[in-house]
């Protein structure tokens, strides 16, 4: 929604009065108040889109920026030209993150040139984070149906079900839209950046602020309210601990309307390296961030079960 549908939206909702400033009109309201309104009706709509959405030529993105600032269009059309076609949009929940990197986690698998050593090497890597979980002080109860579920989903990439069906795009598409599947997904990622920040704390405290206050915190209760929480939005210190948990890379393409720091107009990428082999020969996750939202960025625009190059 642009600034003047929000207002627009927030107006058509308050009581209407005929008299210009009388109690119930919107004129009667903060800024503060209008503000809450306009969020509200932006909560409610972000509910009304999937969890996760198929893939859409980056093309798309570019037509919501039509008629607002050069520097999204040109760093949008950049990305283009730099063979990014796709972006798949995740829910704007706050869990975006999560959800958007745990969907291209398992799909990375899907395209793996041998996909029994891709997926026999992520549950090694996910098994052994149950280790982490228990030494850091988290209940077995509280995360193993998570672990199951997340699991079930990797295990189907290799492994038909009762029905003899293998997982494809189109099913991992439904898994992450299907919100109870989705959401152990996200969660039991939760969980696992918190066991590693929790398990290194040194690495992490010198940059954990409350994000409300500016103040400093100790890891337990940063991971507590900021990174076990629903709806907490990650930010470079999760990004960090769940990339090295995962030995996964993941570069975050920052889509802002700052200015080009040269004439090549390029899009900043932040690197996430992992330490550990990881798959062997794949290419990073890429995340499209715009303030406060992320997004999966691909080099191809469908659902299609091959990439482009692939058989």
């Amino acid at each position: 929604l642009t600034e003047q549908e929000d207002k627009d939206k927030v107006a058509s909702l308050l009581p209407q009065s005929e008299t210009p400033g009388a109690p119930g009109d919107e004129n009667q309201l903060s800024e503060h108040d209008l503000y809450l309104l306009a969020q509200q009706l932006k909560d409610e709509e972000a509910n009304k889109r999937p969890l996760i959405s198929s893939a859409e030529p980056l093309s798309a993105l570019r037509e919501e920026y039509a008629n607002g600032t050069g520097n999204f269009l040109e760093k949008i059309e950049w990305l283009m030209s730099q063979g990014w076609r796709g972006l798949r949009r995740t829910r704007g929940d706050g869990d975006c993150f999560y959800r958007s990197l745990a969907y291209a986690y398992v799909e990375r698998l899907l395209f793996a040139d041998d996909q029994d050593l891709a997926v026999a090497s992520v549950k090694s890597t996910l098994e052994a984070k149950l280790k982490v979980l228990e030494q850091v002080g988290f209940d077995k109860l509280a995360y193993e149906d998570f672990y199951e579920a997340f699991i079930e989903v990797i295990d189907l990439i290799v492994k038909p079900n009762k029905h003899g069906q293998k997982l494809d795009a189109h099913g991992l598409l439904e898994f992450f839209q299907t919100p109870e599947l989705s959401n152990s997904a996200v969660f039991f990622l939760k969980l696992v950046t918190s066991a590693q920040m929790r398990s290194e704390p040194a690495l992490y405290e010198g940059f954990l602020m409350n994000p409300d206050t500016g103040d400093p915190m100790a890891v337990k209760e940063f991971c507590e309210r900021f990174v076990e929480a629903a709806g907490k939005e990650a930010d470079d210190p999760m990004i960090s601990a769940l990339t090295s948990a995962l030995s996964v890379p993941v570069n975050v393409a920052y889509l802002s309307n700052a200015g080009f720091s040269d004439s090549s107009h390029k899009v900043n990428f932040v690197e996430f390296q992992s330490e550990g082999t990881g798959l062997s020969g794949a290419e990073p996750i890429t995340l499209l961030y715009r303030p406060g939202h992320y997004d999966i960025l691909e080099k191809r625009a469908d659902d299609l079960e091959t990439r482009p190059g692939k058989k």
